[in-house]
């Protein structure tokens, strides 16, 4: 139960801190897509810093919770995270929630549960091949910087542009969430020492900055309803890969677990989809969309 109210606790985090972030953002000059300097100008702005404040304070929710339990029960928990983004855009928007939103909802907490209840998730100690560890890795890493240069490439479609950089983000967060895992599990054993002297923590830091400059790219240039679903769908599907490949998390396996462990993964991006669809979530870049759209190639 700990463990649960930790991660819905992080998830409320995160989804506070992006709607804060895209209002911000979109104020972003374009001139600063997919770069660094893009972290400069948003650092000036008062909202963007009180939602990356939220986002630091989910995160470190986050890493306990991962400490304490198993990465394949957190990350369903976390994609929750945009059920709290929905209610403050709601509050914000004074939009209803109507069929769509309330089906989004259903879907996303009752695939959240199934996966939950049918998986049983457990625990253990990495014994995978060091190999097999850096070929999913690699794999994960190596498909969001991919959909990364196809979205810089692909300048015209701006919803295409911002999903692609929603499923890269998503993904590297997940990356992340394995090895804030491992980071853990290395400080529980050995202490400052023997965390200060692996790859592992410096490597979290990197990645962070990664996907923070994906995901504020895609907030800069679209709303946040093209990109947060994505994003919020491909978190949980990196860690439970990672999970199961090579931390040592285990899902039960029989022919009905995993029926449902399908129906609950499927009924999550679902619910993911309506809700990040919804006319409640802000429209945020608006004429700065369309302005995108008459950029050339």
């Amino acid at each position: 139960m700990t463990v649960i109210l930790l991660a819905l606790g992080a998830a409320c985090c995160l989804g506070l801190g992006f709607v804060f972030q895209q209002a911000a953002a979109q104020h972003a000059p374009m001139k600063d897509f997919l770069s660094v300097r893009l972290l400069l100008d948003l650092v000036r702005m008062p909202l963007w810093l009180a939602g990356i404040g939220l986002m630091v304070v989910g995160m470190a929710l986050g890493a306990v919770a991962l400490g304490m339990g198993d990465i394949t029960l957190v990350e369903p928990l976390l994609a929750t995270n945009l059920l709290f983004a929905m209610a403050l855009s709601r509050r914000l928007t004074r939009q209803r929630l109507g069929r769509s939103g309330w089906a989004g909802l259903w879907l996303l907490a009752g695939g959240v549960t199934a996966f939950i209840v049918a998986g049983q998730p457990e625990g253990g100690r990495s014994n995978a091949d060091p190999m097999w560890q850096w070929l999913i890795m690699g794999l994960v890493l190596g498909t969001a910087l991919l959909l990364a240069a196809i979205a810089k490439r692909e300048r015209v479609h701006v919803s295409l542009e911002a999903a692609l950089l929603g499923v890269a983000a998503g993904l590297i967060y997940g990356l992340q969430d394995a090895l804030t895992r491992i980071s853990g599990e290395r400080f529980g054993s050995g202490g400052w020492s023997a965390l200060l002297i692996s790859w592992q923590p410096y490597a979290i830091v990197v990645l962070g900055v990664l996907a923070l400059v994906l995901v504020q790219s895609a907030f800069e240039s679209a709303p946040l309803r093209l990109s947060l679903p994505a994003l919020t769908a491909a978190q949980p599907l990196a860690g439970i890969l990672c999970g199961v490949g090579f931390l040592g998390d285990q899902l039960r396996v029989t022919p009905g677990a995993l029926a449902w462990e399908i129906i609950g993964i499927v009924a999550v991006v679902a619910g993911i989809v309506l809700i990040g669809t919804h006319p409640a979530m802000p429209p945020g870049a608006g004429q700065r969309e369309n302005a995108r759209e008459l950029q050339p190639r």
